[in-house]
């Protein structure tokens, strides 16, 4: 990051909070100071506005606001913050960068944010100054999202209308007269998910996308196969409170009429609400929202992160996108959470542990929006495993060899996990209570960085009562030790014959010879009696020689879900493992360091877990 700039904004965000706070006060009766009154000009389409004039416009740039309607015909009109280079000759044209998202209101992202005077959004101030942006020849270009900011119309959660709007800014910035007609798309989280809906559009003005940490099915974000999550109501909640940010006392009198446009229509927030308590995943509401499935055939150049273990935007459905996808791919993948590809922890460690992600990402654009050969030849795919070791490769998954592996059956009762703590409290150990849920008011986000966690000695003590034949709250089955390191990659997928109704978790372990173990993968499901197959997340765990795979099947036992626990005893039988394995071996290293996410989240998701009498075995990841 540019130290002068950085310097600028954070100067600039501290005037703003001291005089909320009123720290910062005028003399009484004296005019505020003319510099001051210089440096807060509003933009207009034609009037535009550089940081000399507003200090919220980055330096480099100058702002221009604009309205245009969505693609749907609901009148629905959407507004854009445009920054171009400054000084942009009259008739050049220069390539577009866009965003596209709940977040860029001018009064704060989340929230209010303290500001003073309007301006544009520094959501991505560090994308901007990163890579240089405006010298480097981009304009870059904000549209808020029907509902948000300073565009009317009701939230439609990555749904039909929120894809019209994303068409519509796709056309609308390639059209314009100091547009080359080559758009990109950029985001983090939720602006992440417009880049899949963009890549998925399949519009030709649309040259390339990055997406960080997107969710890859809006379904999944709510519900895990019928069972709602925490944030079920909560991020209902956390949106309709976003799109009721007031606007600032400066912003023009169509900005501000927009973005009341809630208070004239209540209906919007509750139609809202409602989609997301929709449980069942075959209907119209989520199948319109599977980004996933609709990506079959597409083939815009995309580039994504994504952290395997990160507690928010889940890796769930990952490997179907990009199964789906057929155009040129990029991918940093993971041991790390909801973070960007520049960010750093307060101690100064890239979150993601690899340097030069904006030196990257700028390529990305050269290549597919310029047409620039790069000058450095970056690996498809950036990969941490779970060692902390990056290594590049062609694609993602990369597949050695496909087992299913017999798990056998058992039984547990579906109670939450009421059996286990009581019999832990028998035992003389702790007695812990049912977890507690989070509250679940997050947005995508503000999601908690770790999840609930079982008391430690739970686990341990479930496996000693069915080594007794007590049926508890889960059951768990384990492989032979691995001869050889393997990896554990793509998208495990267990599936078993149920004889009883309720809920069901599933769980892998890997397993020490100390007798340490971590939960690597999980998944939770209703069930009913008869056949079921389950996807866990997709992860890339490698198994240490040595090492036992452990699985546990049972009842919904930590907060991260709304589960309401049948009370009946659950029979398993025929239970199947099917597994995507690679060999380490094989791997080619390229530059990275451990994320520092990845110790977090082994402290939290190591228990005691001593490996019982082995029923399958883990062949190695190559057929050598």
């Amino acid at each position: 990051m540019k130290r002068r700039r950085a310097a600028a904004w954070a100067a600039s965000t501290l005037v703003t909070t001291l005089a909320l706070t009123g720290a910062l006060t005028h003399p009484a009766g004296a005019a505020p100071d003319a510099t001051a009154q210089a440096r807060t000009a509003v933009a207009t389409a034609t009037d535009p506005v550089t940081h000399a004039e507003n200090d919220r416009v980055p330096e480099g740039s100058a702002w221009t606001q604009h309205y245009f309607p969505s693609s749907d015909r609901s009148g629905t009109e959407l507004h854009a913050d445009v920054l171009r280079p400054e000084g942009l000759r009259k008739g050049a044209k220069v390539p577009v960068i866009l965003s596209i998202g709940p977040y860029f209101g001018h009064s704060g992202q989340t929230g209010p944010e303290g500001w003073t005077h309007a301006g544009p959004s520094s959501r991505f101030q560090d994308f901007v100054e990163g890579t240089d942006l405006f010298a480097r020849g981009y304009a870059f270009v904000m549209v808020d999202l029907r509902g948000f900011g300073g565009s009317t119309g009701c939230l439609d959660w990555a749904g039909p209308g929120e894809q019209a709007d994303v068409r519509a800014a796709v056309d609308w910035a390639a059209r314009q007269p100091w547009s080359t007609g080559a758009v990109g798309m950029y985001g983090k989280s939720y602006d992440a998910v417009t880049g899949l809906i963009g890549n998925n559009l399949d519009q030709k003005a649309l040259k390339a996308v990055v997406a960080q940490e997107p969710v890859w099915d809006m379904y999944q974000y709510i519900y895990s196969n019928g069972v709602p999550r925490p944030n079920v109501t909560g991020t209902a909640n956390a949106y309709n409170s976003i799109a009721t940010i007031a606007p600032l006392a400066d912003d023009d009198a169509r900005y501000q009429a927009n973005a009341r446009w809630e208070d004239a229509h209540p209906e919007c927030l509750t139609q809202n609400s409602a989609g997301y308590r929709i449980a069942d995943q075959r209907d119209e509401h989520w199948t319109s929202r599977d980004l996933a499935r609709m990506a079959k055939g597409s083939d815009t150049p995309l580039f994504v992160t994504q952290g395997f273990i990160e507690n928010n935007t889940k890796p769930e459905e990952m490997q179907e996108y990009l199964d789906n996808h057929v155009g040129p791919e990029r991918g940093w993948l993971g041991q790390w959470d909801h973070v960007r590809g520049g960010d750093r922890t307060g101690d100064g460690r890239l979150a993601m542990g690899r340097e030069g992600w904006y030196d990257e990402t700028l390529s990305f654009y050269d290549q597919y929006l310029k047409g620039i050969k790069p000058k450095v030849r970056y690996p498809a795919y950036s990969v941490e495993d779970s060692t902390g070791a990056w290594r590049s490769q062609r694609t993602w998954p990369v597949v050695e060899r496909s087992a299913t592996l017999p798990l056998g059956g058992g039984s547990y009762v579906d109670d939450g996990g009421a059996s286990a703590r009581a019999a832990l409290a028998a035992a003389g150990g702790p007695t812990p209570n049912a977890l507690a849920q989070p509250s679940g008011d997050w947005d995508m986000e503000n999601a908690p960085t770790i999840e609930p966690a079982v008391p430690k000695a739970l686990t341990d003590t479930t496996a000693k009562l069915q080594e007794s034949g007590a049926v508890t709250s889960s059951f768990f089955v384990w492989s032979e030790p691995v001869r050889k390191a393997v990896r554990v990659t793509g998208t495990p997928q267990v599936s078993l014959t149920a004889k009883g109704a309720g809920n069901i978790m599933l769980k892998l372990y890997d397993v020490a010879p100390d007798g340490t173990a971590v939960m690597f993968d999980e998944q939770v499901s209703l069930l009913d009696s008869g056949r079921l197959t389950v996807d866990l997340k997709a992860t890339d765990w490698t198994l240490a020689a040595g090492h036992v795979l452990a699985v546990e099947i049972g009842s919904i036992r930590t907060g991260s879900w709304r589960d309401t626990p049948s009370g009946e005893t659950i029979s398993v039988k025929g239970a199947r493992l099917r597994l995507a394995l690679d060999d380490p071996a094989d791997d080619v290293a390229t530059g990275g360091g451990r994320s520092p996410f990845l110790d977090t989240y082994l402290r939290q998701y190591t228990v005691e877990l001593p490996a019982g009498r082995p029923t399958f075995t883990v062949p190695s990841g190559s057929h050598r």
